[in-house]
C-alpha cells in the first residue's frame, strides 16, 4: 500500500503542469514575488505570509530580506509558529540552518526585533554576495556580532529568504509547488559571474534548482512595457534612448535601451550596462545614522557595530517618513539603551526634513555638471565590512556611465534621426551647444528610494540640465514590486506574448593571455551582444590542456561598446578600456590512462546560458565528445576586482634563455662540475643578466619559478644547492597569489613539504625553508597553514609551556623565521592567531628577545588582513590589549613597534574591526612625536589604502614589481 501511495504521489507531482509563471526579486532590502497563471495576461503580486509580531502572522507583498538570530530563551517558540510548520518546528524550518540552532526570524518581525536588540540582525546579504574580499560561503553574518550570536553565510542567508518564499507559496498552492513552476529570479545587472553563480547556489539550497536569471533594470522596464503593451508605438514614438536608473537597497544599476521604430513598432535593444556599484539605500540610511550618532554619542565616542546597525534600522524608517508625501517638518529617532537600561538608557534626537534633504538629496543626487566624474579617494567607505563606493554622488556615476557608452548612444540617436524622427540633440545625437555627452531622451527610475519625489525630481532635473531639455520620465507606479512583476513579463515576452528586449550579453569576455613579450592581452571568447544559448566556438585557436593537474583560466570582462570579434586579440592594459577581472575558472582533466599523454589539444566554446551565466567548455580537437566544463572559483579572497598585471612587469627580458642556462648548470639533470663558489655566485650571475633582483617583474619571476620547479629534484646536491633553491623558489613565487596559475604553483610547491629538507644540521637551510613558506603563505589553503602552525608551535610557545610537543620533522633552527611565518598565516582560525600573539608578547617581555617579533605582533593583530578574509581578524578588544603593550615601549629603542602599532590601530571604516577613537588618538600622538611618516598617521586617522612601500612592509619584504594587490 505504501509503495502504491508513493507512486501515486510521484505521478501527481509530475503531472502538475507549470501552472504559473513566477518572478522573484531577491532584493537587498525586500524580497518580492509576482506571478501569472498560465494562459493569463494578469500579473499579480504574491502576498507572503510572515511573522509581523510575536504570535501574529499576516500576508504582506514585501518580505524584508532580514534574519533575526534570537538568543537562547529570548523568544517563545509558540510565538514564532508559521502556518506551514508542524508543532515542533520553529520559524527557521525550511531554511538552510541547523535545526539545533536558536530560533531564526525572517521578514517583518525580524526588522522590528533588529531595531530593538543590537547585533543580531542579518542585513544586506545580497551585497555580501558580490564582496570578494571575504569568504562568501563562510558563516560571517551578522557582521561583527559576538561569539554568542549564531552566524550564517551570505549564500545561506539568501537561501533562507527563498526557502521562506517556497514554503509560503507551497502552503497556498499545494497542487502547484514553486519548484515545479516557471521561475525567473532577478539579479543586479552589475553582478559578475561569481555573484550570479552564488545566487544560483542559494536557489539550489532553497530547493529551487530550475530557474532563469534576469537583470533587474531590464525587469523594471519589462514591467513598464507590459503595462503599456497595447499602446507602445504611441508611448515610445518620441523615444530613442532610455536610461534605466535602478537604485536599490545595496546597489545602483544603470542600463541603456535603444528604441528603434520598424514598421511602426518599437524594437528594443540593450546597448549598455554599468559596472558594479555598491551604492544605494543602505548608504543613505548609514549617512543619516552618522548624523544622529554624532548627536547621541558623547564627544568622540562611537557606537559599536551592533548598536550602529540598530540605529540604521531606525534611521531608515525616519528617512522614508520625511521624504514621503505630506511629510512632517521633523521626526524623532530613539536609540534604546542596552541591558538593564533598555528603556531608561534610551536617547532621542530630532531630525528635520531639511536635514534629510541636505544629506540624501544633495549628498547622493547633487546637481553636478555633465563633465563631473566620481572622485577616486585613496580609501573607500567600509562600514559593516562592506566596501561601499567612495563617492556617494549617484549623479556623477550616471555621468561617467553615459560617457563610457557615448559611442553606442550616438549611434542609437543617429539611427532614429536618419529615419526622420526629429530630436532635440542635433546631428548624430550630439547635444545642442556642442556638448560631447550624448544624452538619453527618456528616463525610467526604479528602486524604493524613488518613492521620494524629491529624489525623482532632482535626478530628472539634473539630466534635463545636461540635455538642455527635459527628459520624458516614464511613470513607475510601484517601484517596490516592479522588478518582480517585470520578471513575469519577461517570461511572457519569451513566450511571444509581450514585447521583448534584445541585446544579448551586456559584456565582452576575454581569456587573459600569459604572454611575457607583450603587454597584457586577451582573446575575445564571447563578444558583447551574443544572444543566450548561442555557442561561440574558437575554431582558429587551439590550446594545450595539461592533464592530471589543476588548470586555471583567468578571464576579464568589459562593458565598453568596442566591437570585438570572437577570437580577436585585445589589449587589456588599463588605458585601452574598462576591464574587470573575474573569478578564475578551473578544472582538473584526468588522463585516460597512467601512461597517456600529459597534454591534449583543445578548443574553447563559450556561451551565455539561459539562466544568464557564462559557461565555458574545453573540447578535445580529436574527439568532440570529450568536453570539460570550466567552473568559476568562488572562495578566493582576491578572486574578483584584482588589477590586471602591469604591462612592463609582464615583459620577459631577451636575456632570459641565458639565465635559464645558468640555472641549468647548477640544478640541471647532468652534473657540470659546478663548485661551491659557482653555486654561491648564481644570484650575482642572474642579476648580471636580468638586472637587480628587486626589479624582476611578476612574469619573469614566475618563469624562473617554472625553471626551478622543473629542476626541483636536484636541489639536494649539496647544502648550498638546497639553500639556494629554497631561497630562489620562494622569492619567485611570492606572495603566493596575484598572478595567473599561482594557486597551481603553490599547490605543487606544497607537495615538497612532507619531504622536508635534506641538510637538517644546516641552520641557513632551515632559515630558507621557513622563509619559503612565509613567502608562499598567501597561496596556501587553510589546511596547509594549520599544518605549518602545528609544526612550529612547539618552538613558538614560551619556555616552560608544554601544550605542544616537539614534531619529528622540524628543528628549532630558524626561530625568527618561524615567527615571521606564523604571523603570515592569515587563514588559520582566530583562536590560533590569538594564541601565537600572546606567546610572542610573553617572550617580548624579556629584553633579550628579537625586536623583529614586534613586526609579527603587528601583522597578527592587523585590522586589515594582507590576503585573508576580513572576518578572520583578531577581535578588536584583543588587539587593543596588545596595542597597550606596544604603547608602553620606547619607540626610539624599539623601531618596529611604530609600524606594528599602525597595523593594529589602522582605520578600516568597519567599526567591528576598528579600535576605539581614544586608542587611535593615542597612537597618532605617539607617531607625531616620533616624526613618523604622514602616510602612517593618515592610516590611523582615516580609511586609506596601503601604498606599495607599506604593502611590502606588511608582507615583510618587497613585492614583485607591477603586482598590485587589492585588499
Amino acid at each position: 500500500m505504501s509503495v502504491a501511495r508513493e507512486t501515486k504521489a510521484t505521478k501527481a507531482k509530475k503531472s502538475a503542469m507549470k501552472r504559473y509563471i513566477v518572478g522573484i526579486d531577491l532584493g537587498t532590502s525586500n524580497t518580492v514575488v509576482a506571478y501569472a497563471q498560465a494562459g493569463s495576461a494578469e500579473i499579480r503580486v504574491f502576498d507572503v505570509e510572515q511573522l509581523v509580531g510575536l504570535g501574529e502572522v499576516a500576508a504582506r507583498p514585501l518580505l524584508p530580506s532580514l534574519r533575526y538570530h534570537a538568543a537562547p530563551g529570548e523568544l517563545n517558540a509558540g510565538d514564532l509558529h508559521l502556518p506551514w510548520q508542524t508543532e515542533n518546528e520553529t520559524a527557521a524550518t525550511d531554511s538552510p540552518d541547523s535545526p539545533a540552532s536558536p530560533p531564526v526570524v525572517i521578514g517583518r518581525l525580524a526588522r522590528t526585533l533588529g531595531a530593538q536588540v543590537p547585533g543580531r540582525l542579518v542585513a544586506s546579504a545580497k551585497s555580501w554576495l558580490s564582496h570578494a574580499s571575504v569568504d562568501r560561503v563562510a558563516p560571517i553574518l551578522p557582521w561583527g556580532a559576538g561569539d554568542d550570536v549564531g552566524k550564517v553565510s551570505p549564500v545561506a542567508a539568501s537561501a533562507s529568504y527563498l526557502a521562506h518564499l517556497r514554503a509560503a507559496w507551497n502552503h497556498r498552492f499545494p497542487d502547484a509547488p514553486l519548484e515545479a513552476q516557471d521561475v525567473v529570479l532577478t539579479v543586479p545587472a552589475s553582478f559578475d559571474e561569481g555573484a550570479r553563480a552564488l545566487t544560483l547556489e542559494a536557489a539550489r539550497m532553497a530547493k529551487l534548482p530550475a530557474l532563469r536569471l534576469l537583470e533587474e533594470p531590464q525587469a523594471a522596464f519589462y514591467d513598464w512595457l507590459f503595462h503599456h503593451r497595447d499602446a507602445l508605438s504611441a508611448e515610445l514614438a518620441d523615444t530613442r534612448l532610455v536610461l534605466i536608473c535602478d537604485v536599490g537597497g545595496g546597489t545602483t544599476d544603470l542600463t541603456l535601451i535603444k528604441v528603434q521604430m520598424e514598421g511602426g513598432e518599437p524594437q528594443l535593444t540593450r546597448i549598455g550596462v554599468g559596472n558594479h556599484l555598491m551604492l544605494g539605500g543602505d548608504n543613505m540610511d548609514l549617512a543619516l545614522a552618522h548624523l544622529v550618532e554624532a548627536r547621541i554619542a558623547a564627544g568622540n565616542t562611537r557606537l559599536s557595530a551592533a548598536r550602529l546597525s540598530q540605529l540604521v534600522e531606525r534611521c531608515r524608517a525616519v528617512k522614508e517618513q520625511l521624504l514621503g508625501a505630506d511629510a512632517p517638518e521633523s521626526a524623532s529617532i530613539t536609540l534604546l539603551g542596552a541591558g538593564a537600561k533598555l528603556v531608561g538608557g534610551a536617547r532621542s534626537v530630532d531630525v528635520t526634513r531639511e536635514e534629510i534633504e541636505r544629506i540624501i538629496v544633495d549628498g547622493f543626487f547633487p546637481a553636478v555638471a555633465a563633465g563631473e566624474r566620481p572622485g577616486r579617494a585613496r580609501g573607500g567607505i567600509v562600514e559593516f565590512g562592506l566596501p561601499y563606493a567612495s563617492d556617494p554622488a549617484i549623479t556623477r556615476h550616471v555621468a561617467a556611465f553615459l560617457g563610457q557608452h557615448a559611442d553606442q548612444s550616438r549611434k542609437a540617436l543617429a539611427a532614429q534621426d536618419t529615419q526622420g524622427t526629429e530630436g532635440s540633440q542635433g546631428t548624430e545625437g550630439a547635444p545642442q551647444g556642442g556638448g560631447a555627452l550624448p544624452m538619453p531622451d527618456t528616463l525610467l527610475l526604479n528602486g524604493g528610494v524613488f518613492r521620494a519625489e524629491a529624489l525623482t525630481t532632482r535626478l530628472a532635473s539634473t539630466l534635463g540640465a545636461w540635455r538642455q531639455e527635459p527628459l520624458h520620465v516614464l511613470h513607475n507606479a510601484n517601484p517596490d514590486v516592479a522588478v518582480a512583476r517585470g520578471a513575469v513579463a519577461y517570461a511572457l515576452a519569451r513566450a511571444g506574448r509581450a514585447p521583448r528586449i534584445g541585446g544579448g550579453s551586456p559584456r565582452s569576455y576575454f581569456l587573459v593571455v600569459d604572454d611575457g613579450n607583450e603587454a597584457a592581452r586577451g582573446i575575445c571568447l564571447l563578444p558583447r551582444g551574443t544572444e543566450e544559448g548561442q555557442e561561440i566556438h574558437l575554431e582558429d585557436r587551439t590550446f594545450a590542456l595539461r592533464l592530471g593537474h589543476p588548470v586555471r583560466f583567468h578571464l576579464v570582462s568589459s562593458v565598453a561598446d568596442t566591437a570585438y570579434r570572437a577570437g580577436e586579440l585585445a589589449d587589456l592594459s588599463a588605458s585601452a578600456g574598462d576591464f574587470v577581472r573575474l573569478p578564475p575558472i578551473a578544472t582538473v582533466v584526468q588522463p585516460q590512462n597512467a601512461g597517456g599523454a600529459r597534454e591534449t589539444p583543445v578548443q574553447l566554446t563559450t556561451s551565455l546560458t539561459e539562466v544568464g551565466t557564462l559557461e565555458m567548455h574545453c573540447i578535445a580537437t580529436g574527439d568532440s565528445t570529450q568536453r570539460w566544463l570550466l567552473e568559476f572559483q568562488l572562495r578566493g579572497e582576491h578572486a574578483a576586482g584584482d588589477a590586471l598585471p602591469d604591462a612592463d612587469a609582464n615583459r620577459l627580458p631577451p636575456s632570459l634563455p641565458k639565465a635559464v642556462e645558468q640555472i641549468d648548470r647548477t640544478f640541471g639533470a647532468r652534473s657540470q662540475e659546478v663548485g661551491p663558489k659557482e653555486v654561491k655566485r648564481l644570484r650575482a650571475q642572474l642579476e648580471q643578466l636580468l638586472g637587480p633582483r628587486e626589479s624582476w617583474g611578476s612574469a619573469l619571476l614566475r618563469e624562473l619559478f617554472g625553471t626551478l620547479w622543473e629542476r626541483a629534484r636536484r636541489r639536494r646536491r649539496s647544502a648550498d644547492h638546497e639553500r639556494l633553491w629554497l631561497n630562489f623558489a620562494g622569492y619567485c613565487v611570492r606572495p603566493g597569489f596575484g598572478y595567473p596559475l599561482d594557486e597551481w604553483r603553490v599547490e605543487q610547491l606544497w607537495s615538497l613539504y612532507e619531504q622536508g629538507i635534506q641538510y637538517v644540521n644546516e641552520n641557513q637551510v632551515w632559515s630558507e625553508w621557513w622563509t619559503l613558506w612565509r613567502r608562499a603563505a598567501g597561496g596556501l589553503a587553510e589546511s596547509a597553514q594549520l599544518r605549518l602552525i602545528d609544526d612550529i608551535a612547539f618552538y613558538l610557545q614560551p619556555p616552560g609551556t608544554s601544550r605542544y610537543r616537539k614534531p619529528p620533522t622540524a628543528a628549532k633552527s630558524g626561530y625568527d623565521d618561524m615567527v615571521r611565518l606564523a604571523a603570515s598565516l592569515e587563514r588559520v582560525p582566530v583562536e590560533r592567531k590569538i594564541e601565537v600573539g600572546q606567546w610572542l608578547l610573553t617572550r617580548l617581555a624579556k629584553p633579550s628577545e628579537n625586536l623583529q617579533s614586534w613586526w609579527a605582533v603587528g601583522r597578527i593583530g592587523a585590522r586589515a588582513p594582507f590576503y585573508g578574509s576580513a572576518h578572520g581578524v583578531v577581535p578588536a578588544e584583543v588587539a587593543a590589549r596588545w596595542l597597550g603593550t606596544i604603547l608602553a615601549l620606547d619607540w626610539k629603542k624599539v623601531e618596529p613597534a611604530a609600524f606594528a602599532a599602525v597595523q593594529i590601530a589602522r582605520m578600516t571604516g568597519d567599526r567591528s574591526r576598528d579600535l576605539p577613537f581614544e586608542i587611535r588618538a593615542d597612537v597618532v600622538r605617539r607617531l607625531e612625536a616620533a616624526n613618523a611618516s604622514r602616510t602612517w598617521i593618515d592610516m590611523v586617522r582615516e580609511t586609506v589604502e596601503l601604498d606599495q612601500a607599506d604593502e611590502g612592509r606588511v608582507f615583510g619584504e618587497s613585492l614583485p614589481a607591477g603586482l598590485k594587490l587589492i585588499g
